[in-house]
C-alpha cells in the first residue's frame, strides 16, 4: 500500500502535535514546581514576619508589665 501525500503530511502534523504536547506538559510541570517554590517562599516570609511581630509584641507586653 502506497501512502498518499495527504497521509504523510497528516502523520507529520500528528507527530509535531505530540512533540508539542509533551513539551507543553514538561513546561507545565516545571512551571508548577516554580509556583510551589514561590508559594513556599511567600508562606515562610509571612510566617517569619508574623512570628517576629508576635515575639516583639510579647516582649513589649513584658516590658509594660510591672515586675
Amino acid at each position: 500500500m502506497r501512502l498518499k501525500t495527504v497521509q504523510i503530511i497528516a502523520a507529520l502534523a500528528a507527530a509535531i502535535a505530540f512533540v508539542l504536547a509533551f513539551i507543553a506538559a514538561g513546561i507545565a510541570i516545571v512551571s508548577a514546581l516554580f509556583m510551589a517554590m514561590g508559594l513556599a517562599a511567600v508562606a515562610w516570609l509571612v510566617w517569619s514576619l508574623l512570628r517576629h511581630g508576635a515575639l516583639k509584641t510579647q516582649a513589649a507586653r513584658d516590658r509594660e508589665t510591672p515586675a
